[in-house]
């Protein structure tokens, strides 16, 4: 036992390893399992789209037993001005994985363009009908990788810890009905270009993602959320995250959905005290991953009327 455990070790060790000189070569980027709830953070132009201003705060991966597996911090926070014309928001993420930390800050800005249209839905429902959103983000990001703490001796590569700093710009478009909604977006058109080390080669991802809501008046209590995101990095096979959520009225909601290649995804929420919204999830890794299962929490608070119903 003790031998198949030291074997695993070294074995995670390697690979641990391997993903941090690889990040030498290529921004790692996570894909959020909380976008649904919280967009805010891969796109801009989701900045001001809410009823009113909303502070939300993540964390996925701080249970996991295994060292050096990822983890990740958010906390973000937006509202509307003009008339709901206009989005602000700003935010922090903090990503670690085996030696390697990126943090980011950033600021948003968000212009809408209103159009009415004429919808069925259920009364509980707090998007607005009809927006085209665009929006630009600008932001700051550190990138520590901590390479001699993996004690691997003669190889240049690791001979030294890497530091850098890189300017940002994201943009972001957002289409949004009562119905269904569609957005695409990339946090940093720069890449690398900005980056304070001349040794990194940083790619930045684009995000597209299309969702649609059910409903029934039938079951007006209920909607149905499916919705697909996509994940292109170059240097690495596409990604694709599939779920479904079916929520009840604003009060509690549970979904599950499909990472390609990587995890099932199983998620609950509750809305507590019509302002805040606790919505934990679970990624049951698959594939055989050395990195093991994710635990993650999202909570949100709304101001004003929160998430009541009107």
């Amino acid at each position: 036992m003790k031998i198949n455990k030291t074997i695993g070790t070294l074995a995670l060790g390697v690979l641990l390893s391997f993903i941090s000189y690889n990040s030498l070569f290529g921004q790692q980027t996570p894909t959020f399992t909380e976008y649904n709830y919280n967009p805010f953070l891969i796109n801009s132009a989701y900045a001001g789209l809410t009823q009113n201003t909303e502070i939300s705060l993540s964390n996925s991966g701080f249970l996991n037993s295994i060292e050096g597996s990822p983890k990740s911090f958010s906390l973000s926070g937006h509202g509307s001005l003009n008339r709901n014309k206009v989005g602000l928001g700003a935010g922090f993420i903090r990503d670690q994985i085996g030696v390697t930390t990126s943090t980011n800050f950033f600021a948003s800005y968000s212009y809408k363009i209103f159009f009415d249209f004429k919808s069925d839905r259920p009364y509980w429902q707090l998007y607005d009908a009809g927006v085209l959103s665009f929006g630009i983000t600008a932001g700051l990001q550190q990138y520590q990788n901590n390479l001699t703490q993996l004690g691997i001796v003669g190889d240049p590569n690791f001979a030294q810890d890497i530091s850098a700093s890189i300017p940002t710009i994201g943009l972001g478009f957002l289409f949004n009905h009562a119905s269904f909604y569609v957005g695409f977006s990339t946090p940093n058109i720069l890449g690398d270009a900005l980056a304070s080390d001349d040794t990194l080669n940083l790619n930045s991802p684009y995000y597209g993602y299309f969702g649609y809501r059910f409903f029934n008046n039938r079951f007006q209590d209920l909607m149905i959320k499916p919705n697909l995101l996509l994940k292109y990095e170059d240097g690495a096979p596409l990604q694709a995250d599939i779920n479904v959520a079916v929520s009840f009225r604003n009060k509690f909601e549970i979904g599950t959905g499909y990472r390609s290649n990587n995890s099932i995804n199983f998620l609950a929420g509750i809305y507590v005290f019509d302002n805040v919204r606790a919505i934990y999830n679970y990624n049951l890794a698959t594939n055989d991953s050395s990195l093991g299962n994710t635990h993650g929490l999202i909570l949100s608070y709304q101001f004003g009327d929160g998430y009541a119903i009107d």
